[in-house]
């Protein structure tokens, strides 16, 4: 027998024993694993300042522009009814990337390398098809936001406006070749940006304060009015993104700590402080653009806007503020910008997880990218602002059909005593996590189903 055979029966036995069908080739994001320094004799506050950043990058894909068109929708539609939806919505996300930052640090896997060392290569192969498919999809949310974006603040037409998002790919390449501690403070940047603008939005839209709070408790209406179901659907669809999870579980290991059961779990305490803070962030902008909706258009009798377009036209005369469409706008764009940041890191991750093969970042980029451009280009130069306001619905379709494909393997993996050792999934968390992706994948089926049907 060979040394190579040797070594190969010896990676498998390893493998096996950690619960694996496949040893660990390489690490997640190997340029940057482990690149940002932690301090070992650091106070709490000097520790939880070098673990901030992934969460952060992670909230991205929580605000971005799918989200819009659904918190719109239900917010002049249905006033304030819905922000339980996103708040539960935030709940989940929480969880769930709590569970992903959890695998990444305990297993030193990202979700997408434990598919493929877990699954037999023809189901790690679908689960990667699928995952591509959501990461286009998603995409092709940020490319429409963009250009809508561009629309509304230069009169650019949108077919030029979606050519103009494919040259992004130069200033993502030049940052990604600074240092990753110089994308996290990007991606803070246009955060800041969009946390300023809608805060800016509510209080010149004057919400009722007693119906805002009321709105945070769940109504049975929700569940009884087929309309106020199916936009409660389409935000949690719209909020969880499955593409977040395998993101979150490389980033978190872009940080120098121990590697070591002590190390581990100070680093998930950190990382989970991290995370759940950011993805506070996101449900502030989220419940921001629903309670900007209400106040502005349920309470003025425009209870049929949907459309981002149609929010934007209307925020001026109906505040009678003449900036409040203009940071609409901004942060419109802002969105768009930082999804594009985040979804170039977690399409590398995906691809090289899934095949353990590499393509240099700016080939990977311009592939999802034209995938993403084809067809939003065709589309705008057909149908126009309509087609793209229903492409943008498209898309969290498809997003809603993927998630369940990344939940279940991620709850499966920290569930599972041997790949987690100490850090596995108590009993308590393991009810709740299987309750919340049942959950997840009814309501992603009924919306499907509900989709096709109309």
């Amino acid at each position: 027998m060979t040394t190579q055979s040797l070594k190969v029966l010896k990676d498998e036995k390893l493998a096996k024993l950690k619960g694996w069908r496949r040893e660990r080739s390489k690490q997640s994001l190997s340029e940057v694993f482990s690149s940002v320094e932690v301090p070992k004799n650091g106070g709490f506050w000097k520790k939880l300042l070098a673990f901030a950043g992934p969460g952060l990058m992670v909230s991205v894909g929580y605000m971005d522009p799918g989200n819009w068109a659904t918190d719109i929708a239900g917010g002049s539609q249905f006033g304030y009814s819905l922000l339980s939806v996103i708040l539960i919505s935030n709940l989940f996300a929480i969880l769930l990337q709590y569970l992903a930052l959890k695998l990444g640090i305990a297993t030193e896997r990202d979700l997408a390398q434990a598919c493929h060392d877990h699954y037999p290569k023809s189901i790690s192969f679908i689960l990667w098809v699928l995952c591509e498919v959501a990461i286009a999809a998603c995409d092709l949310a940020e490319v429409i936001g963009a250009a809508l974006a561009l629309n509304l603040l230069f009169g650019i037409p949108l077919t030029w406006g979606v050519l103009i998002t494919a040259f992004d790919v130069l200033l993502i390449l030049l940052f990604q070749y600074k240092g990753f501690r110089l994308l996290e403070s990007i991606v803070a940047a246009f955060i800041f940006i969009i946390l300023a603008c809608f805060g800016y939005e509510i209080i010149v839209s004057h919400p009722s304060v007693f119906p805002l709070l009321s709105g945070l408790i769940p109504h049975k209406e929700i569940i009884y009015n087929p309309k106020m179901l199916y936009i409660a659907i389409g935000i949690l669809g719209a909020t969880v993104m499955p593409h977040n999870l395998y993101l979150h579980s490389s980033i978190v290991q872009t940080r120098n700590y121990d590697r070591d059961s002590v190390g581990k779990r100070m680093a998930i305490k950190f990382a989970t402080i991290d995370s759940t803070v950011s993805l506070l962030f996101a449900f502030f902008i989220n419940a921001a653009i629903l309670i900007v909706a209400a106040a502005t258009f349920h309470t003025s009798g425009h209870t049929e806007v949907a459309y981002i377009k149609d929010a934007y036209k209307l925020l001026d005369p109906v505040l009678g503020v003449t900036a409040a469409s203009t940071i609409f706008a901004i942060a419109l764009l802002a969105s768009g910008q930082n999804s594009t940041l985040t979804g170039t890191l977690a399409g590398q991750i995906v691809m090289e997880g899934f095949l353990n093969i590499r393509l240099k970042p700016w080939v990977r980029r311009l592939i999802t990218r034209a995938i993403a451009i084809i067809p939003a280009f065709i589309v705008t130069l057909l149908y126009g602002e309509r087609g793209i306001d229903n492409l943008l619905l498209l898309s969290q379709v498809i997003l809603s059909m993927q998630l369940s494909f990344a939940v279940i393997p991620l709850v499966v993996f920290t569930s599972d005593k041997i790949k987690m050792g100490e850090f596995v999934n108590r009993t308590p968390t393991k009810i709740v996590v299987w309750i919340v992706a049942g959950i997840i994948l009814v309501l992603n089926v009924y919306l499907l189903i509900d989709t096709f049907r109309h």
